[in-house]
């Protein structure tokens, strides 16, 4: 079989790719584009390294610290095993619970000829520390604790020989990751490929079909031309961002059955219209469904939310009533009662109010936000506070045609769930028939699919 390295090589590399495997440096970092292979390729290195460990008769042993247990498993199968694969080893291949100090974690791990092993774990300070072993720290700019983990881990690579391998796209300035690619120690070899480049080296990409398709030139700026975005004037870092995602988060099909939370951001023509659900698990607010509707009929919306109310046991509502939300939140209360909706006005006090409850939920870890929602990250991330000429503080969105509808959606739902009220019931029947009730007195779920828009939260 070829070597990767050689004239034929049995995984083919674009010439970023190629770079980056042959850079034998100790210590080695690299911020790639979006979707441009930086794992697989990170992965393909460690393969390659324990091929020629097999060849030379010794072990080498390989730690891979993702965000989270579904991202270590996708570098453990669509990396490290088809790498193994394609250089014909034999591996066998297992899942334990690995035991630290701080608790049990998930692992996966392959054993290859000659006793050469590869681990794959979520990463935080316990893992981190568990292992002295060459390293390889993926998307490392969104771990959670990235600082406490970079303190726990540093000593574990530092027998001599062994290496350490960390890649990312950039997240904000407020972690470890911004300060290896940005200081000037020349201990590090550092690797910048951002769209532009990767599409030179012959990445197949449609460069104005992804920014038109994205339609968020802050996101566009960060994820593909790896721009680090200010995080002085930003509501909530990156870090406190990341602190909250959970992969459990978001999903409907776990709805525990507990009294929820809803925000409703009202939007028709150029904005969303944001439905986001909370429910009340111990002192944590999970998130358990967004909807996003854009151009939706005024009928359209009452049904989404008639449908929230219908599945949830919903102990307030709280809507956005600045504007032609007067309507829509008369309705609601004619339907569900004025004790369980609330309308708010965004006046630049209540704004503050909700905004500073936010980031309280963020900063004490009360809140869980659906992994890797970055339509969602965009929106928290790009809110600012500003003085306006009064001195007053005001709350805006960096993009004049995007007002971070899925933020003020999320805390006028935590902004509910700080409303005294009794929740020790099921909702009632709404009040009117609809298009979700369905002939046996049950509903129908809709597809907002097509025009309206889609169901946000993945």
């Amino acid at each position: 079989m070829s070597h990767p390295f050689g004239s034929g090589p049995a995984v083919p590399l674009y010439r970023y790719q190629r770079r980056w495997l042959r850079d034998q440096a100790r210590f080695k970092a690299a911020m790639f584009s979006r979707q441009s292979g930086k794992t697989f390729t990170t992965t393909l290195e460690v393969a390659d390294n324990c091929y020629e460990a097999v060849a030379r008769g010794r072990r080498e042993r390989w730690v891979i610290l993702s965000r989270g247990e579904r991202q270590a498993r996708e570098a453990m199968e669509e990396g490290i095993k088809r790498h193994c694969a394609a250089y014909k080893l034999g591996f066998e291949a297992a899942e334990y619970d690995w035991k630290g100090d701080a608790g049990s974690y998930k692992a996966l791990e392959v054993t290859l000829p000659h006793g050469s092993r590869i681990t794959a774990l979520p990463a935080n300070p316990d893992t981190a520390r568990g292992f002295s072993a060459n390293v390889f720290l993926d998307e490392f700019a969104i771990h959670k604790d990235s600082k406490e983990i970079w303190g726990a881990l540093f000593p574990v690579v530092s027998k001599r020989g062994l290496k350490l391998r960390v890649t990312s796209t950039p997240k904000g300035k407020g972690n470890k990751f911004y300060e290896i690619m940005t200081s000037d120690d020349p201990v590090w070899s550092r690797h910048v490929v951002d769209i532009y480049q990767a599409v030179a080296d012959g990445l197949d990409r449609d460069i104005e079909e992804l920014r038109r398709g994205l339609a968020d030139e802050d996101l566009w700026a960060q994820e593909y031309e790896l721009k680090w975005l200010d995080e002085a004037s930003a509501w909530l870092s990156y870090d406190l961002i990341n602190s909250c995602e959970d992969e459990l988060a978001g999903d409907r099909d776990l709805y525990e059955d507990g009294v929820c939370f809803v925000g409703v951001d009202i939007g028709r023509r150029n904005d969303l219209f944001v439905i986001q659900v909370l429910e009340q698990v111990g002192d944590v607010l999970w998130d358990r469904e967004r909807i996003e509707l854009k151009r939706a009929t005024f009928a359209n919306q009452d049904e989404a939310l008639d449908e929230v109310m219908r599945h949830y046991r919903v102990g307030r509502v709280c809507m956005d009533q600045t504007g032609m939300g007067e309507k829509p939140v008369e309705d609601a209360q004619h339907r569900y009662g004025s004790s369980r909706v609330e309308g708010v006005l965004f006046t630049g006090p209540n704004k503050l109010v909700m905004a500073t409850a936010g980031k309280e939920r963020f900063e004490d870890r009360t809140l869980r936000i659906r992994e890797g929602d970055q339509p969602l990250r965009s929106d928290l991330h790009k809110l600012r506070k500003v003085a306006s000429p009064t001195g007053a503080p005001r709350f805006v969105a960096e993009r004049d045609d995007d007002h971070a509808d899925r933020t003020w959606a999320m805390f006028l739902a935590i902004n509910a769930a700080g409303t005294p009220a009794s929740y020790g019931y099921r909702p009632a029947r709404i009040k009117r028939a609809g298009p979700f009730d369905s002939p046996g007195g049950g509903w129908n779920r809709p597809n907002y699919d097509g025009d309206h828009g889609r169901r946000g939260g993945w």
